[in-house]
């Protein structure tokens, strides 16, 4: 009986399991890490839409939401899914991006070798794409879901359209069966010299158009990034599918018509949706020469991060304005490539179709229409990235080609750079451990980065750290000396600390800049009772509930005043006001029983103090002002 022959270990098989395994070796430690304050609430752990699973109202809410300048409907369905199937904590969302994460690098493996049927090469650029630093943003962080969600059907409307590009007896270059018998342990690696055909699929062309097709809506409904592969299927029609000729372009360009007509439609859902949720920076707020100073810088910055990616950051801060001898560095930068990836377009194809890849993937983000404050960001080269490591990789294979070295040399090399990229993400992911990890990372490696302080000052706030606060708040204000955010947390921080003239000042330093804001007056008419300054911490709670009715701290805060004040009718009536917007606060209830007792009202002041028992049975100190009542 023959001996079962087992499959080599270059078989695609092999090759997907290793991305897989891969992914989640570098990965892995996302499962034990915590929510970030940086949109983790707003996305997952404090939005009531998404805790609440998968019911026919969110699904709604999804679809017609533009909540956090976003429309992006598969996004909130996929993360009610984890909702729903594994409860709120962070671990299954975490995991889910990682899970993610390796299917996508799987498909990119998958997609070059369709393409180019050129193995090794697919295989390295998908080992890349699924350990490269620059991806641990997209992946660690729970609110990017968009980006890796958006990339998984990226990906799948390429293959699609790859799969329908490739028509029945058409050439397509293939790999290497005519190279020279000393170079056949490096065919793999080495330019297509040879052509094969292709067989053709059981499905009908139109089936695998209409599959791309639905694949990029989702995309576009998962993150509207993708609004370039449009494009991107025009190079890939130039290479690695040789579809161009002198005549073929306008059949070409007509047959991606309505995914062009698709991009434009989520572009203005998502430049509106934007522009109301107030991510869309103005012209006043930064000026087109510095948009596009920071354009190409932005190119020459990516470039770098992906050959040397140490000091990534998130956020990374805008500066007002760039050097001028970089900013014409990067113009020359930025030129010279696109005229050498045209020049080279005959005899490296791949140059061109990579450069312009990533080039023309990173337009909607690069920084000409500006959204938030950062100057740019590691999940925007997802997959952008995605075109240097076919010129990284494809190249090399040149030059191996060129001048060959031995199959073990090239085997050890290959393992080298992979494990030293790997290890440079694991590390770069313990950074997302959580909000101390991530922004007090951020801040060693940039220079007044404003939000990273803004967020560490935060936490340190709420965890009993208002001095370690305070040094973060003022860190932030150098670098943004009138920015109301920061002036009422360094209030707030005063607050904590007890130096109540200098938190008035703060308070009201933020509101000369931002008028009427309900939580900045609350603040401040709260640090002036404390300085015994009454009549304006009442003018101040009283201009709340003018703008807010519902205030619940306002309406306390306020009724507390009018207590002190021995008026006890009127803070009766802003207690019975605050406990009927928060029924179930000890505090409350508390306060308003303490009043109906100056009132002479002693069995209703009875009646709520042993409410205030039954939520906190512990509470000796109530129970103490009830049995001084006696019976009722």
């Amino acid at each position: 009986m023959a001996k079962p022959q087992f499959r080599q270990l270059g078989s695609p098989a092999f090759i997907c399991l290793l991305l897989a395994l891969a992914t989640f070796a570098v990965y892995f430690p996302v499962q034990n890490y915590d929510f970030v304050n940086y949109d983790d609430s707003s996305y997952f752990s404090s939005n009531s839409h998404v805790l609440s699973g998968l019911t026919r109202a969110n699904i709604q809410w999804a679809f017609t939401s533009g909540e956090y300048a976003n429309w992006h409907p598969l996004t909130w369905l996929s993360l009610m899914l984890d909702a729903t199937l594994f409860g709120h904590g962070a671990a299954a969302p975490h995991l889910t991006n990682v899970l993610l994460h390796a299917m996508n690098s799987i498909l990119v493996f998958l997609l070059l070798r369709q393409l180019t049927g050129a193995f090794l090469r697919s295989a390295a650029v998908a080992m890349l794409f699924a350990i490269h630093p620059l991806h641990v943003e997209s992946v660690a962080w729970i609110s990017e879901r968009k980006d890796v969600l958006s990339g998984f059907f990226g990906l799948l409307t390429l293959l699609s359209y790859a799969r329908y590009a490739r028509k029945e007896g058409e050439l397509v270059r293939a790999s290497f069966d005519s190279l020279a018998p000393a170079r056949s342990a490096l065919r793999p690696l080495a330019s297509p010299n040879s052509f094969r055909r292709f067989p053709n699929g059981s499905s009908p062309r139109l089936l695998r158009y209409g599959m791309a097709l639905f694949f990029f809506v989702c995309g576009l409904m998962s993150k509207p990034m993708v609004v370039t592969l449009p494009f991107v299927m025009l190079l890939l029609d130039y290479w690695p599918l040789e579809r161009f000729n002198r005549t073929s372009f306008p059949r070409l360009f007509l047959e991606k018509i309505p995914f062009f007509i698709f991009s434009a439609v989520a572009s203005v859902i998502t430049y509106i949706v934007q522009q109301k949720g107030g991510a869309v920076t103005t012209l006043v707020g930064i000026p087109m020469t510095v948009r596009v100073e920071n354009t190409f810088i932005s190119y020459a910055r990516y470039l770098a991060k992906i050959i040397w990616p140490f000091n990534l950051a998130t956020p990374y801060p805008a500066p007002n304005s760039w050097p001028l001898f970089l900013v014409v560095l990067s113009v020359i930068l930025f030129v010279a490539l696109c005229l050498a990836a045209v020049e080279l377009r005959k005899k490296f194809p791949f140059a061109f179709t990579g450069w312009f890849w990533f080039a023309g993937m990173l337009v909607p983000v690069i920084g000409l229409v500006q959204v938030g404050a950062a100057a740019m960001a590691d999940r925007y080269t997802y997959l952008p990235l995605i075109g240097i490591l076919i010129i990284i990789v494809w190249g090399i294979g040149e030059v191996c080609l060129a001048w060959p070295p031995s199959p073990r040399a090239l085997l050890g090399y290959a393992a080298f750079l992979f494990c030293i990229c790997a290890l440079r993400a694991r590390n770069q992911v313990t950074t997302w451990e959580n909000d101390p990890a991530l922004f007090g990372h951020a801040t060693s490696v940039t220079k007044k980065n404003y939000i990273a302080n803004l967020n560490l000052g935060y936490w340190y706030s709420t965890n009993g750290e208002p001095g370690l606060a305070l040094s973060c708040y003022h860190d932030a204000l150098q670098s943004s000396p009138q920015d109301p955010t920061a002036l009422y947390n360094v209030g707030n921080a005063l607050s904590k600390l007890g130096r109540w003239d200098e938190a008035i000042t703060n308070y009201s330093h933020a509101l000369q800049i931002t008028p009427d804001k309900p939580d900045i007056l609350d603040n401040l008419g709260f640090a002036l009772a404390q300085n015994k300054q009454l009549p304006e911490a009442t003018a101040c709670f009283e201009a709340v509930l003018k703008l807010k009715p519902n205030s619940v701290n306002a309406h306390n805060n306020l009724a507390t005043i009018l207590f002190v004040q021995s008026n006890y009718t009127e803070a009766a009536t802003q207690y019975y006001a605050a406990l009927q917007l928060s029924p179930d606060s000890p505090h409350i209830i508390i306060n308003l029983a303490d009043t109906l007792v100056r009132l002479g009202q002693k069995s209703a002041a009875a009646q709520y103090y042993q409410r205030a028992l039954e939520l906190q049975p512990d509470n000796e100190s109530v129970r103490k002002k009830l049995e001084s009542l006696g019976p009722q």
